[in-house]
């Protein structure tokens, strides 16, 4: 296996989320037609999406409406603003897909300050290395040792619009480099980098009342890693970076001065191209236009800029092709292929990805989370449950996740990477710090 095969299989292997068996060829050329052909979105750099923190890791991943926390630029910056506390540290650490191989492993730094009542910044730093991988020629023969790595680092501004709503921008640098400047197939291969920015938006009522208790509702929006297409060499095509809408509510009730409960829910897009179905002759040959372009036979070009990329992520599905009796695609008068009813719809909604989350606090020291994340087989077939704690001790938290792989559907499952996936999270409270410092600061005066 050349070095171009070998690094491409374990690059989508430390992405992949579930190892499963279904019938058609999926996001090939030529589609049979089957409702369960898998075609997934594949992106550059999907760490970014990768949930690095251990609150939301015990929440199914569900983040843009919590609360706002140390971790909120990766969750929605517009958060900054309403936190609790005027300043914010935290440190979280992954052992990433520990069932398959030991050193890959996600590291996040974030943190936030108020810079007066309205107004927030914050900065963060996302860092994922993919273990020592050995690279080799077409003829496999040992060319180096070297640890693919890549990182991103934020910049984020929130400020508070009025009493209850507040909107947020992140300025992101991704740098990802999978193969140390090898030469590939005569060309040489660089870091892919890119500029993206992240645009939300947080509303927070915290006056409700519901069957007489306090009860806060919030919404979050936030449109993340908006931003240029990557490449790693000079004659490689450019990929998207994983463009992502998430949004959701989540309602908070205070049910008395000790016991808090927060249920959520996210809803995530992501507003990339899907991958079309492309024409092929009576034997399976790719159809090739004058321009040496695949002949997309259903769906849209994704070769294309990133404003239409975005905006046409929602209409671009390929759906079903419709096949007769003997087998053959079927096509109009004009040769155009068609595609079965309903088909393109149900894949567009196939699309959207799902979490809910549910927190309890007790008197704001000991917490316990729950939660579900849901994404159709046919896109990825992510489908987990998580379980979290959280302690709070003086000016230190702590806080657990655990990940548990959910089997349904008609999918067969051999085995699944995410299983045994840890997250650990440390967080620091300095005002906390500063009111323990004060009484000693008085008793030697």
């Amino acid at each position: 296996m050349s070095l171009v095969k070998r690094f491409s299989f374990f690059i989508a292997l430390c992405y992949t989320t579930t190892v499963y068996g279904l019938s058609g060829s999926g996001a090939v050329i030529g589609q049979s037609g089957s409702t369960d052909d898998v075609n997934t979105i594949t992106t550059a750099v999907p760490f970014l999406l990768i949930a690095p923190d251990s609150r939301a890791g015990g929440m199914g991943e569900a983040g843009v409406a919590t609360s706002g926390d140390a971790n909120s630029i990766h969750w929605n910056p517009a958060k900054m603003t309403f936190a609790e506390k005027d300043f914010g540290f935290g440190i979280s650490y992954s052992p990433w897909l520990r069932n398959l191989v030991p050193d890959i492993n996600l590291s996040y730094i974030s943190g936030y300050k108020k810079i007066d009542k309205t107004q927030a910044i914050g900065i963060s730093l996302l860092y994922f290395t993919l273990g020592d991988i050995q690279f080799t020629d077409e003829q496999g023969n040992d060319l180096m040792q070297f640890r693919p790595n890549e990182y991103a680092i934020d910049i984020a501004y929130s400020r508070i619009l009025s009493d209850k709503l507040s909107g947020g921008v992140a300025l992101r640098y991704v740098n990802s480099n999978l193969t140390g400047g090898q030469t590939v197939g005569g060309s040489q291969t660089r870091p892919g980098r890119s500029v993206a920015a992240d645009v939300s938006a947080y509303y927070l009522n915290k006056d409700l009342s519901i069957v007489e208790k306090d009860a806060e509702l919030a919404f979050g929006i936030n449109i993340s890693n908006i931003g240029n297409r990557m490449a790693y060499s000079n004659s490689s095509k450019r990929d998207f970076i994983p463009i992502n809408l998430r949004l959701g509510p989540a309602l908070t009730m205070n049910l008395d001065d000790y016991n808090r409960f927060t249920i959520t829910a996210d809803i995530n897009k992501l507003m990339v191209p899907t991958t079309p179905v492309y024409a092929t002759d009576d034997d399976g040959v790719p159809i090739i236009n004058s321009n040496n372009e695949y002949v997309v036979a259903s769906g849209k070009d994704p070769n294309r800029g990133v404003a239409s990329g975005m905006f046409g992520s929602f209409t671009d599905a390929p759906g079903v092709l419709k096949i007769d009796k003997n087998g053959n695609l079927v096509q109009d008068s004009n040769g155009d292929y068609q595609v079965e009813k309903g088909s393109k719809l149900k894949e567009e909604l196939n699309e959207i990805n799902y979490a809910i989350g549910m927190e309890y606090w007790y008197n704001q020291q000991f917490a316990v989370r729950a939660g579900y994340f849901w994404e159709a087989a046919t896109k990825g077939n992510r489908k987990f449950f998580t379980l979290g704690a959280g302690l709070k001790y003086n000016v230190f938290g702590l806080d657990f996740a655990y990940l548990i792989p959910a089997y349904f559907g008609k999918s067969v499952v051999i085995n699944s990477p995410l299983k045994n996936t840890l997250r650990f999270s440390l967080t620091f409270d300095f005002e906390g710090l500063k009111s323990i410092a004060e009484p000693s600061e008085s008793i030697s005066e």
